[in-house]
């Protein structure tokens, strides 16, 4: 039997770090990419393939895929979408270019690389694409706009493409992680001191009150957090079981908002994720 390939983005760290791993030592052939030349070296000093893929760089998403298929004789079994940023504030105080640059990254180039991949696993018959979406693209949550906006858009964009590729045997997946041990938050900050004043803000007070202290303060565990392995198991699933699920939750945060939004009046669930904030 062939080995099994698999394109991962977003492996420097967290849940991409974690699947890398994890699915090699299953057996796949792991191309786990990186946005930074210095995580790709690291990466292949741990014996991988790695190229360099940043979403927000069409011409270096089709370099990677390039370099992939060059390596597998033309074949990749599965696409593992992974790679994402967050800006977090307030709707109203989010300029718009920081929301272009965020879906660009957080969804147009996942758009990009998914449609480069699926000619060549309609070509080779079969394929799996699992795209790693979040409790946020289920239910919305302060702060998180523009994270919340580009994970709702990815739910959707997902489920259409499952939709239509019923007739293939390329198999679509979403994955929907709550709180998950990353670096997410602190990757963040950059981003949020880019674009948001909040000091101009009308509502600085709740930022200063708020935000800012979780933003700055020394890594902490959340409530309800899994390590990146939680999701690396369900990953598993999605790329091995030969009838996958359509989505898989991880985290409580996950399975009991997945079922709230099903039963609460959407006035009762805001009330509800209000007192989250």
């Amino acid at each position: 039997m062939a080995e099994r390939s698999v394109l991962i983005t977003g492996c420097s760290s967290g849940i991409g770090y974690d699947a890398a791993h994890g699915l090699r030592d299953r057996g796949w052939r792991v191309f786990a990419s990186c946005r930074q030349d210095a995580d790709c070296a690291r990466l292949r000093a741990e014996g991988f393939d790695s190229p360099r893929l940043d979403y927000a760089d069409e011409a270096s998403i089709h370099a990677a895929l390039d370099e992939v298929l060059s390596a597998t004789g033309g074949r990749l079994d599965a696409l593992y979408n992974n790679g994402a940023f967050a800006c977090p504030g307030a709707v109203e105080d989010l300029p718009t270019q920081a929301l272009r640059e965020l879906f660009e990254a957080n969804l147009f180039g996942w758009h990009t690389l998914t449609r480069a991949v699926i000619p060549v696993m309609r070509k080779q018959g079969q394929g799996r694409i699992v795209n790693c979406s979040s409790v946020l693209g289920l239910v919305p949550l302060h702060w998180r706009g523009a994270y919340v906006a580009s994970k709702f858009a990815l739910e959707g964009l997902t489920d259409v493409l499952r939709l239509e590729l019923r007739d293939t045997e390329i198999k679509v997946i979403l994955i929907e992680p709550g709180p998950i041990t990353s670096n997410i938050r602190a990757n963040s900050v950059p981003h949020f001191e880019k674009w948001i004043d909040w000091r101009g803000s009308v509502r600085a007070a709740q930022y200063e009150a708020s935000l800012v202290p979780r933003l700055y303060a020394p890594p902490a565990k959340d409530r309800f957090e899994l390590h990146p392995s939680a999701v690396t198991s369900k990953l598993v699933a999605a790329l091995e079981h030969p009838n996958p699920k359509p989505r898989y939750y991880v985290t409580f945060p996950t399975h009991l908002m997945g079922r709230l939004r099903r039963i609460l009046p959407t006035v009762a669930l805001d009330w509800l994720i209000d007192r989250q904030r």
